[in-house]
């Protein structure tokens, strides 16, 4: 009985709009988030059989959009304020009716281990090729058009009327994990490849970087085309699969197919970024040098899975000597070196333990992105200081010289103090660099330093400006040390136009918060793009789990995504001029 009634009192609100004049009524002002939020508050909003039914129940409960709905009804063109309106509540149909839709098909994609091989290039991967394969098989159910560019990139267009296309950028491939990092607070496992739902969170590598957001586009995709509103520009989707190693695969793409003139990258954070932070790497390598013998000596060390992800866990394994009274020493240490360092940046723990005929040592911090060390408490350097402050006197092999290079020119400064190298610029931030991976290689032991360039230097004047500290740094110590250092370039964009504009008032009228365009210290293929700006999808005022163990999205922010998403791809699509 319910049912009909709602049915029923659905169609006669659709059968009123219907006959209605864009006269009849006042045109409403654009919908806000206060307005949005009573909407899909309505019991029947999610009920509604599809847009045209959902539109005739937002148009009883705020009477002002009748004539938008109306003239959408009736197909004739909109414009201004309804173009705004119905967009938007195109947006929340598509939230209310298909998110479930949406977290199945990112549990499908984080399913596949996008992480690149060490001897299979991408393009031959079979976990990249699979994912092209579900891409494809989404876009040709929906509707879309597909084209499978050599296993780089996977493009998916939605076309418009006109010549002109807007770029919609994204990636499918996904960081490294350290799998027995992701366990949560209360001793849950979790699996880094399979979608873990837990209270609001959703748990999974790719989950908000970027998968979500690939995800989430396609359905906003689906949702234009289902609505038959009409777009003045093609949307051109490009999924790269490199983003996360330099970005091949989008310069393979540039150099053989002509690139959308504006471009909005789904691999940042909101309102919308239009300056980017260079990424660089920066390598310290020395020999490995002597086995254990009758001195403590560092057999084995790990951080972080990748250069640009603070880690979670570092260890180091020692072996020779009095392997009883090397554990004792470092156990009686760690308390006291816990008081004097927790104050310095947060907080951390040690755990000493015998293997066999090794000590273990594990120092447990907080996961970051690379470039947002403030939001992670990194344990590898913090090894690194406690192994010296604790007084084992170590063997001099290349582990001990990472130790020495690490605790002299870092400690747990990220800023380029120690190095004698910080500077900052007024919009973009201060100069970052993070000690997150240690490893051995070819005889040899690698220390790699994720680097953030901002505004107010050069790549070749930072890489020399390192590379000669290092070295200064290893003369004056009696070390032996290779150093390279490849570093990126900043970006930053002129922070206007008709596009930016529309970017930051779905954003602020969606959200309510407050929009202006911002920086980011991440670095995205929004610096390979023309005029290309950051559009999510992480929140501000949240830490942004990319590149963390336990990477999670929030539901409630993958909602907003396929909101804003969709009216996006509706305004974008129908400006009269971008600039």
């Amino acid at each position: 009985m319910k049912k009909l009634w709602l049915t029923a009192t659905l169609a006669a609100a659709l059968t009123a709009c219907s006959s209605l004049s864009p006269t009849t009524a006042p045109t409403a002002a654009t919908l806000k988030k206060p307005a949005l939020d009573r909407i899909a508050a309505a019991p029947s909003a999610a009920a509604a059989a599809d847009f045209r039914q959902f539109l005739a129940l937002a148009a009883q409960m705020q009477p002002g959009l009748q004539p938008a709905v109306a003239a959408y009804l009736a197909k004739k063109p909109l414009a201004g304020d309804d173009l705004v309106n119905i967009g938007r509540l195109l947006g929340l149909h598509n939230r209310l009716r298909n998110q479930a839709a949406v977290i199945d098909a990112t549990a499908k994609m984080v399913a596949i281990p996008t992480v690149r091989a060490d001897k299979v290039p991408p393009h031959e991967d079979k976990h990249i090729i699979a994912f092209g394969a579900l891409v494809e098989s989404m876009a040709r159910d929906f509707g879309l058009q597909y084209r499978n560019v050599d296993n780089r990139i996977f493009e998916v267009k939605l076309p418009g009327s006109g010549p002109e296309e807007f770029g919609i950028l994204t990636h499918a491939d996904v960081v490294p994990v350290v799998a027995d990092e992701w366990v949560l607070d209360d001793g849950t496992k979790l699996d880094p490849f399979k979608l873990t739902r837990v209270g609001g969170n959703l748990y999974g590598r790719g989950s908000i970087d970027d998968k979500g957001s690939i995800a989430t586009v396609l359905f906003a995709m689906k949702a234009v085309k289902d609505s038959g509103l009409p777009l003045a520009r093609t949307i051109r989707l490009m999924i790269e699969t490199t983003e996360e190693t330099g970005g091949d695969a989008m310069k393979y793409y540039r150099a053989k197919t002509a690139l959308p003139e504006y471009n909005i990258v789904l691999d940042s954070k909101y309102p919308a970024v239009v300056a980017e932070k260079g990424s660089g790497a920066l390598r310290a390598t020395f020999a490995l040098g002597a086995a254990a013998g009758n001195q403590p000596t560092i057999v084995a060390m790990a951080g972080a899975a990748s250069a640009n992800a603070v880690p979670q866990t570092a260890t180091a394994r020692l072996r020779g000597g009095d392997a009883d009274a090397t554990a004792r020493q470092l156990s009686v240490a760690k308390d006291a070196f816990i008081g004097k360092y927790t104050g310095q940046g947060g907080k951390f723990s040690i755990d000493v333990a015998r293997d066999g005929a090794e000590v273990l040592v594990k120092v447990t911090g907080a996961s970051a992105h690379g470039s947002r060390p403030e939001e992670g408490v990194n344990p590898l350097p913090r090894l690194a200081l406690f192994l010296k402050e604790s007084g084992v006197a170590l063997a001099p092999n290349g582990y001990a010289q990472a130790v020495r290079y690490l605790t002299d020119l870092y400690g747990v400064d990220y800023l380029g103090r120690t190095l004698g190298l910080a500077y900052s610029d007024d919009f973009m931030g201060p100069l970052t660099l993070s000690p997150n991976l240690i490893r051995e290689k070819d005889g040899k032991v690698d220390v790699l330093v994720n680097v953030r360039m901002p505004r107010g230097s050069t790549p070749e004047a930072l890489s020399q400006a390192t590379s000669a500290k290092v070295k200064a740094w290893g003369a004056q110590a009696g070390v032996a040390v290779e150093v390279d250092h490849s570093q990126g370039n900043w970006m930053a964009r002129d922070p206007k136009g008709a596009w930016l504009a529309t970017l930051l008032n779905t954003f602020g009228d969606t959200t309510g918060l407050e929009a202006k365009p911002v920086p980011t210290a991440g670095s995205t293929t929004a610096k390979l793009m023309p005029n290309a700006i950051n559009f999510g999808p992480a929140m501000p005022g949240k830490k942004y789990t990319a590149h963390n163990a336990k990477e999670f999205k929030e539901v409630v922010d993958l909602d907003a995504d396929m909101q804003m998403f969709t009216e996006m791809l509706v305004r974008i699509g129908n400006l009269s001029q971008m600039q």
